[in-house]
């Protein structure tokens, strides 16, 4: 598998950023009006956006998604497309790299905070009331990796990220990872405590107007790249922040889902008001970068992904619009029929929405059932455009382009392997394997001799993975399990231990807004690992201690 490439020897990346009235495009006296000799890239990634969040696999859902379904008529649909986490940070790095999280070591949410951690590493200790000694997650993605815009802009391709980063700051930043542009250059998990401007934090350097939606914003800087680049392959890397926290929308749009939630039945899965105003806001911009291609006509010469990073939040959580706060008491949405959500290993945790747009490889209209990973774009962009890589570089994920072309696909084993205690997954660190309709969990130290807990599903059978198996069929148990324990030595996982401190009377912190403020003094070293491992699991307050 990819290993981290030596950064000796390797040529400096030139960034060149031009901001003007807080946009950024790039420009070259090469570029001609010739038809690009690739195609251009635009790979959109939402932000905790679930399975069954968009009409694309849940038809009846409560959220409005056009512009998706008119994208998805133009290309393939995979029903069963996974993320390599169930939080962002470490699907991000996945694309990226075509690597799995566990062997990076990123495995949670944690580049934007202030401890650079470089390696993978066994938590000192952890909280009496968890079951297992976590993993303490890697917080930066080194620059010695050669990313999927290394290999683009080595190719000739202009290469741009707009929106969310979550990778760490710099030197660390999309500036240090093979993009030209870096739009707005910001490390953290979301846009500064708000949506709508003015931005609650002044290091959010996006320039605004009181009311401007980020999203907005970002899709317009997103066209003005598009627009300087027309004449030249371009790599454009949109990463929204929405539908990730805070929760707050449009004010007209609230009212619109406010009066359509009225009419729903009492306990309907799907009836966030604001929520569902974040879902159109998202859709609204996919159809204006989708109207910006076709006005410049590049829509014939543009590969388009759309997917997500990790599955919907399925708990409630405070919103932030305080005229809404009857809605604090709503779960944020449903991943029904799926299982779970946002921080688990359930399929609501990974299982993803996701359209690949190739044209003249991808059928209009289709629908692939193949089962893909994060991990598998960088190799298959690498096979399909003839991308040249580094000697002896290796993947975790592999080429899907069979199923681009309608063809049977069959990647073999799918891995995910999430080592941290949240109170959002219950409190349960985990790995799973799929292989065909079978999956394995392997919950660590949950049974109530510390052993480890096995659940076996038949996702053909049973979706929502209420069945477990692991009784029935002890033999394909272990089989699976072999597979699991020979991809956590492989990938050289960090593999939680059980606590010896754990008590099962002990108080169980709720998910929620994690405490304002910092501890004073200088913690011992112990002391920082645990505190540095709980806000490890936060991601800006929505997974976070109270």
């Amino acid at each position: 598998m990819q290993r981290l490439l030596n950064s000796k020897g390797q040529s400096l990346l030139t960034a060149i950023v031009l901001f003007l009235v807080g946009v950024a495009t790039v420009s070259s006296p090469a570029a001609t009006a010739a038809a690009p000799a690739r195609p251009n890239v635009v790979f959109i990634l939402a932000d905790d956006l679930g399975w069954s969040d968009t009409t694309l696999n849940r038809p009846n859902a409560f959220y409005e998604t056009p512009n998706l379904e008119r994208l998805a008529q133009r290309g393939m649909r995979f029903t069963q497309a996974y993320s390599a986490n169930p939080l962002c940070s470490p699907t991000r790095a996945s694309i990226l790299t075509g690597l799995y999280p566990a062997r990076i070591g990123i495995t949670a949410p944690v580049c934007h905070q202030p401890e650079e951690i470089l390696h993978k590493a066994l938590a000192k200790q952890a909280r009496p009331a968890q079951r297992s000694v976590p993993a303490v997650s890697v917080t930066r993605l080194q620059t010695n990796y050669y990313t999927l815009a290394k290999a683009l802009k080595q190719a000739g391709y202009v290469t741009g990220h707009f929106g969310k980063w979550h990778l760490g700051p710099e030197p660390y930043s999309a500036l240090q990872q093979g993009f030209d542009v870096d739009v707005p250059h910001w490390p953290g998990p979301g846009p500064a405590g708000s949506y709508i401007a003015p931005w609650k934090s002044p290091k959010f350097s996006l320039a605004a107007k009181p009311g401007e939606h980020v999203e907005d914003l970002m899709t317009a800087q997103a066209i003005q790249f598009i627009r300087a680049n027309k004449d030249r392959p371009f790599f454009l890397n949109y990463w929204a922040f929405s539908v990730h926290a805070p929760i707050n929308g449009k004010p007209a749009l609230i009212e619109k889902y406010r009066a359509k939630a009225a009419s729903l039945p009492p306990g309907s899965p799907q009836r966030h008001p604001i929520y569902a105003a974040m879902v159109q806001s998202l859709d609204e911009n996919v159809g204006r970068l989708m109207r910006a291609l076709d006005e410049m006509n590049l829509t014939a010469s543009t590969i388009i992904v759309f997917l997500s990073d990790n599955g919907g939040v399925h708990w409630t959580t405070r919103t932030e619009n305080n005229a809404q706060d009857a809605f604090r008491d709503i779960p944020i949405t449903s991943n029904s029929p799926l299982r779970g959500g946002k921080a688990t290993t359930y399929e609501g945790g990974t299982r993803e929405p996701c359209l690949v747009i190739w044209p003249g490889l991808t059928k209009g209209g289709s629908v692939s059932d193949s089962i893909i990973q994060s991990t598998d774009f960088f190799p298959t962009f690498v096979e399909l455009l003839g991308l040249s890589t580094p000697t002896g570089l290796k993947f975790d994920g592999q080429s899907f382009a069979a199923a681009l072309s309608g063809k049977a696909f069959d990647r073999g084993p799918t891995f995910c392997h999430f080592p941290h205690t949240t109170p959002a997954s219950g409190g349960l660190a985990s790995t799973y394997v799929r292989v065909g309709d079978w999956k394995l969990i392997r919950f660590y130290c949950l049974n109530d001799d510390h052993t480890d807990r096995l659940e076996l599903y038949n996702l053909r059978e049973d979706l929502g993975e209420s069945h477990n198996l692991a009784a029935q069929y002890p033999e394909r148990v272990a089989a699976l399990g072999t597979l699991i324990q020979g991809f956590l030595k492989e990938t050289e996982a960090v593999v939680p231990v059980c606590n010896p401190r754990y008590d099962p009377q002990a108080k169980t912190a709720p998910a929620g807004p994690k405490a304002k403020g910092k501890p004073k003094g200088k913690p011992s070293a112990s002391t920082r690992d645990l505190r540095l491992q709980l806000e490890a699991e936060s991601e800006d307050g929505v997974l976070g201690w109270s």
